[in-house]
């Protein structure tokens, strides 16, 4: 990929890459600075997740994130990207009780300047709110498998569809988020076979986290690749398996402030080359 002869990404892109077979560099951020590196490194699409929950405000779970947390990241992701295709993560209850809740709040996404909002679940319930943002104008990506705002109803943070008749039945909800309009899916924590099957058969996109290596693009969590995740998940569940550390930020981090904090207490920091001089009379 040419980074310098870049455009802005967008749904037809998107539909392109897979008709190309191109898979697609899918990437979480949650502040100005991470959205201008990923956007300069050729990240395709940035998701600014409820996953914030846990990254950066230390919660087990992502069920205490709100609308009024979320816009600020988002508004300040959407004004550092020029190339990538933004997607804002509906956190829990944002779009759960009604079709007019739904699309109020995807709106705030969209406003923000997201190009796409992600719901997460493929029942009736959700079908028809997906339906709902779609028609009111909005791109929709749904998201299956293990889906954390039902962490109560999946039994944690564990594989399911680990057989056919599971799997059958994930695919049938991904058809059903597909046919009320969703352009793209994404699994997360499936079986690499489910993965596969999916997205060889639906001509929309379909993304991973954890789901194999032949769907049409993957996504792993700024913290996870950085190495500067200090939290946990529920139920003492550490880090998933399909997270790959790919540096240590979060060490070089600390070195520097150990650093830091030795040459202040050591009268060493700060030298004159880092003090302003007075005017000479």
């Amino acid at each position: 990929m040419d980074i310098e002869k870049r455009k802005k990404i967008s749904i037809r892109s998107l539909i392109d890459m897979k008709k190309k077979k191109e898979p697609i560099v899918f990437v979480t951020a949650y502040d100005y600075p991470s959205a201008c590196r990923a956007d300069r490194a050729g990240v395709d699409m940035i998701l600014v997740g409820d996953s914030i929950g846990m990254t950066m405000f230390g919660y087990d779970n992502t069920l205490a994130v709100t609308m009024n947390l979320m816009i600020p990241h988002v508004e300040a992701v959407c004004r550092a990207v020029k190339y990538a295709f933004v997607v804002g993560d509906m956190p829990y209850m944002s779009y759960q009780l009604s079709n007019i809740d739904a699309v109020k709040n995807a709106s705030r996404f969209i406003r923000a300047g997201c190009s796409a909002v992600k719901c997460e679940g493929g029942g009736k319930g959700v079908t028809e709110r997906i339906k709902s943002m779609v028609d009111s104008g909005t791109l929709v990506m749904g998201h299956l498998g293990l889906t954390p705002q039902n962490l109560a109803m999946l039994g944690g943070y564990t594989v399911q569809w680990r057989n056919k008749e599971s799997i059958d039945k994930l695919v049938k909800e991904a058809e059903a988020v597909r046919d009320a309009g969703a352009f793209a899916i994404l699994l997360e924590a499936v079986p690499p076979e489910a993965g596969k099957r999916i997205a060889d058969s639906f001509k929309i996109p379909i993304y991973g986290i954890g789901a194999g290596p032949d769907v049409d693009g993957q996504l792993l969590i700024w913290h996870d690749i950085m190495g500067t995740f200090e939290g946990k998940l529920g139920n003492g569940v550490q880090i998933p398996k399909f997270a790959k550390r790919y540096t240590n930020i979060g060490e070089l981090e600390e070195r520097a402030l150990r650093k830091y904090a030795e040459e202040v207490r050591n009268l060493k920091f700060p030298t004159g080359k880092h003090c302003y001089r007075m005017d000479s009379y």
